[in-house]
């Protein structure tokens, strides 16, 4: 895992200056070694965390003849197969490491070729200054990030956005749709950034600069949609649950190479506990194991789970707790995302990250599992839209009343789950399912907003309608994987493990075994009262029941009660005063509405205040 940057059309003169301030700004990303590639019209750089040939795989890496430079972030699981055909075709290795396969592959192969033969999580740039050609890649789920600035012959490039930013030629203004489209989802969508002009690669995508023409952007991979087979031909509960088994094995296996130790986070989910039984199982030394949780009465605190697992598999467990002034990190995250980030787990991630890159340099993780295998209950949520519509519309009334006198406890209860569908339910999908993944809620945005944007709906909503012909659960899966997967769960797992030089692996995103989950039927993934069901079956003899039939539980976190005692003041300081930076962006008057429901228990609204808060912190550093 490293930071990569580059431009190509900058004066020679100031080229290696600009290629070290951009690197400078992402060191956190690679400690370990640091070196660019400067030629002709343009310079790309890497910071490196050295993981493979720790002693000979420092950048810059290039061809034998120096004719073609290479930058990688990330990890090409299958590297040594193609190196192997590489070199049956005479080319010459001076290393051992990945990235040197692919200045080699790019001697032979046009860019969505190049893209398509790689296997792994990657942001890969190859600079040609023969050709003047600069080939940027993206790997197929989005795992690591690659943003990017272009005019005329001109293009800038990095991991992170202050990468992009450091160049001279880039300005920091603000996309006016970027706060409606923010209040929206906790993020804004790819490709759009809050920086008007700088773009996010999409995944699954290569962007090449050539002579003569703009950068030009082309898809060289899109998930499989599921195919219709009839009944007889899809796969048995026991056929599907054993061929997750056996693909879940060869994911971890490509993922536990590595010239460190290797390790894993565990939460006690199905998913993470999944991986650490395969690790286990593979594994000859004893798995180190990290866990993160709460000392609080919220049911949050996930440790007793992780520890059962861990007791199961003997792993050398760590444990770690997160408190209230964690709240103070926020700062370091912004600065780490580079935007506002509304999805509060970014702070658990966080500690947890730099706790356990004390002890190991990589470690795997269960990402993925839920968004392919169908793990949320918004997932079971979307499919019972339908049939809450045909409930009589005064018995909806009714039943919407009733919930609403009903105490809502913790965030975790099912009381709390069925009010926030009934409430969104009759918008029909994918506005329901919107709003369920949303921090803060459509009346509360249109009460914030001076001005909507509605651009980000418009484009969700292009998204659902596109896949019209699949099965409703197909659909949601397909809308939560370019959306949820790609710009929050993975923008926040890269971000808050890359601040501390740690590697996280995804084996559920392995091409293979995402490729067949695709494929499995809904009724394979969702039962009547269970979710993952192939997975849980193909796991059954390895995991604990209690991990199988527990509810799923989200990475949260309790700022619901934390904002209300320990950080009410800290949150009032913020946001509540008239020189707020939010306030000029949005309708003071609701800002004030907002603070008043949660301090008073009329809503719990800490997720809102989290959003906003993360927002001031941005505006507040840039000026805006």
């Amino acid at each position: 895992m490293c930071g990569i940057a580059g431009f190509v059309g900058t004066p020679r003169t100031v080229a290696d200056e600009i290629i070290r301030r951009q690197l400078f700004c992402q060191r956190h990303r690679g400690p370990d070694a640091e070196g660019a590639f400067v030629s002709g019209r343009g310079a790309i750089g890497q910071n490196r965390l050295a993981i493979i040939d720790i002693e000979h795989g420092d950048p810059p890496i290039t061809t034998e003849d120096e004719a073609i430079g290479v930058v990688l972030n990330g990890e090409i699981y299958n590297f040594r197969e193609l190196r192997r055909r590489l070199e049956g075709r005479g080319h010459r290795f001076a290393t051992a490491c990945d990235t040197e396969v692919l200045a080699h592959l790019a001697e032979e192969c046009a860019p969505q070729e190049l893209a398509s033969r790689l296997e792994g999580m990657f942001a890969f740039a190859v600079w040609d200054p023969g050709r003047d050609r600069l080939i940027l890649g993206r790997d197929r789920f989005g795992k690591k990030p690659l943003y990017y600035w272009s005019s005329g012959d001109r293009l800038v490039f990095a991991s992170e956005i202050k990468g992009v930013l450091a160049h001279p030629d880039v300005s920091r203004d603000l996309d006016a749709g970027a706060i409606p489209a923010y209040l929206t989802f906790g993020y804004v969508p790819t490709p759009r950034t809050f920086f008007a002009g700088v773009r996010s690669l999409p995944p699954g995508h290569v962007l090449t600069l050539e002579p003569g023409a703009q950068a030009r952007l082309e898809r060289y991979w899109t998930p499989a949609r599921r195919e219709h087979r009839s009944a007889r031909s899809a796969p048995s509960l026991e056929e599907s649950g054993a061929e997750l088994r056996r693909l879940l094995t060869e994911a971890v296996s490509r993922r536990m190479v590595a010239d460190v130790p290797v390790g894993a986070l565990l939460s006690g989910g199905v998913d993470s506990s999944a991986v650490v039984a395969t690790m286990a199982r593979m594994s000859p030394r004893t798995i180190s194991t990290f866990t993160i949780g709460f000392e609080d009465k919220d049911g949050y605190d996930e440790r007793p789970y992780a520890a059962m697992v861990a007791r199961r598999f003997g792993t050398d467990h760590h444990e770690f707790v997160v408190r209230p002034n964690a709240v103070d990190l926020v700062e370091k995250l912004v600065w780490h995302h580079d935007q506002p980030f509304g999805d509060s787990s970014a702070i658990p991630t966080y500690v947890l990250s730099e706790l356990t890159r004390g002890h190991v340099k990589v470690a795997l993780c269960g990402d993925g599992g839920d968004e392919l295998l169908a793990g949320y209950e918004r997932f079971a949520a979307s499919l019972a839209v339908g049939a809450y519509n045909a409930v009589p519309r005064r018995l909806r009334a009714v039943l919407r009343h009733a919930l609403a006198r009903a105490p809502r406890g913790a965030v975790h209860g099912r009381v709390g789950n069925v009010q926030r569908f009934a409430a969104v339910a009759e918008s029909q999908m994918p506005d329901a399912y919107l709003e369920w993944v949303s921090f803060i809620d459509e009346p509360m945005r249109r009460s914030l907003l001076e001005d909507p944007d509605p651009w980000a709906r418009q484009d969700f909503a292009r998204q659902w309608s596109a896949t019209s012909a699949l099965a409703p659960l197909d659909r949601v899966l397909d809308l939560n994987l370019r959306t949820y997967l790609l710009d929050d769960l993975l923008v926040k797992a890269d971000r808050m493990s890359m601040a501390h030089g740690l590697e996280l692996r995804s084996p559920f995103l392995d091409t293979d075994l995402a490729g067949y989950a695709i494929q499995l039927p809904p009724k394979l993934k969702i039962g009547p009262f269970s979710l993952k069901r192939a997975l849980k079956h193909g796991m059954r003899d390895d995991l604990p029941r209690e991990i199988l039939a527990r509810r799923k539980h989200g990475f949260g976190v309790p700022l619901d009660r934390w904002f209300r005692e320990d950080l009410s003041g800290y949150v009032d300081r913020m946001l509540g005063r008239p020189e707020a930076r939010v306030r000029r962006h949005l309708r003071g008057e609701a800002v004030d509405a907002l603070l008043a429901e949660h301090a008073t228990e009329t809503r719990q609204r800490g997720g809102a205040l989290w959003t906003l808060l993360t927002l001031e912190v941005f505006l507040r550093r840039e000026g805006w």
